[in-house]
C-alpha cells in the first residue's frame, strides 16, 4: 500500500507538469523537443506530457538500442511513438561503442553502461541542434537523489519534467494517462546490460526506496527516527550512503574563486 504522503493528484501534477515544459521552452528560442525513447515508463510519461504541451509534430523521439538491448522495448518504443503522432528515429549505438571500445582488453558493466548513456546523449543533442530543439529528461526524483543515473548522460538534458516525482508518484500518473499496461507492468530498467534491472542494481524495491527517501530528505528525519516507523537499518543505511555518495552528481561544477588581490 502506498505511503499516503506520497499520494498525488494525477490531475494536477499532470497540469503543473504540462505548464512547466511549455514555460522552459517559451523562455528560449527552441519550440521542440527532443525525447530518447526507451520503451519504459518514465520516457513514455514524458512523451505523452511534452505531446501534450507543444504540440505532437513538436516532438521528436529518438530510439537508441545497443546491442544487448530488449527487442520489446524497441517495438514498445515504437508503439507509444505512433500511438502519440510523434515523429521516431531508431539509431542502432553498437556500432560507435564498438569502435571505442575495440581496443580495449576488458570492460566493467558500469562502465559501458555509463559509455552507452553518453553516447545517447551526445546523439540526442546533436539531433537536437539540427531540429533547433530542447532535450528533454526522462529522469524521476528516485533516480536523481540516489544518483542512479550517468553523470553528462541520461542527466545530461535541458530540462527534467518528472524531476520532483518519485517513482511511485510516476506510476500513479502513467495510469492516469492511460499509458499502456504493458509498460506500466514492465520491470524497471536501463536496459544497459542483459537481465539488467533498477531494483536488482540497486538492492531495493522502488516502494522501499521512495518511502526511506521520502523521510530523509523531505522530511529531514535521522536514521533512527526512520528506523522505529518500521523500515530495516540495514537498507536505510543503503538509501543514506546511496544519497550522500551521490551529492557530487547533482551539483553543477564548482569554480575555483582566485583570491583578491591586496595592496
Amino acid at each position: 500500500m502506498m505511503l499516503k504522503q506520497l499520494k498525488i493528484n494525477p490531475k494536477e501534477t499532470e497540469r503543473g507538469i504540462v505548464k512547466f515544459i511549455q514555460q522552459e521552452l517559451g523562455k528560449t528560442p527552441f519550440h521542440r523537443g527532443i525525447i530518447g525513447l526507451s520503451g519504459g515508463l518514465d520516457s513514455t510519461v514524458v512523451a505523452y506530457l511534452t505531446a501534450k504541451a507543444i504540440g505532437s509534430k513538436n516532438v521528436l523521439a529518438l530510439i537508441l538500442p545497443f546491442q544487448t538491448g530488449s527487442l520489446k522495448n524497441i517495438a514498445d518504443g515504437k508503439t507509444v511513438a505512433k500511438k502519440l503522432c510523434i515523429r521516431y528515429k531508431i539509431t542502432n549505438i553498437t556500432p560507435m561503442l564498438k569502435a571505442y571500445f575495440k581496443n580495449f582488453s576488458k570492460v566493467d558493466r558500469i562502465r559501458l553502461g555509463n559509455k552507452i548513456s553518453r553516447e545517447r546523449m551526445s546523439i540526442l543533442y546533436d539531433v537536437a541542434k539540427k531540429e533547433r530543439a530542447l532535450v528533454i529528461g526522462t529522469s524521476n526524483r528516485t533516480e536523481l537523489l540516489l544518483g542512479y543515473f550517468t553523470k553528462y548522460g541520461d542527466a545530461g538534458v535541458d530540462i527534467e519534467p518528472l524531476g520532483s516525482l518519485y517513482k511511485s508518484q510516476v506510476f500513479l500518473l502513467a495510469e492516469y494517462l492511460n499509458v499502456p499496461g504493458k509498460i506500466i507492468k514492465k520491470v524497471p530498467s536501463a536496459d544497459l546490460w542483459k537481465g539488467q534491472t533498477d531494483e536488482g542494481e540497486l538492492g531495493l524495491s522502488y516502494e522501499e526506496m521512495d518511502e526511506i527517501l521520502y523521510f530523509l530528505v523531505d522530511r529531514g528525519y535521522k536514521k533512527n527516527r526512520i528506523s522505529k516507523l518500521g523500515y530495516p537499518e540495514k537498507k536505510i543505511e543503503k538509501v543514506e550512503s546511496l544519497f550522500k555518495n551521490s551529492s557530487h552528481k547533482r551539483n553543477l561544477p564548482r569554480q575555483a574563486c582566485p583570491r583578491r588581490l591586496t595592496h
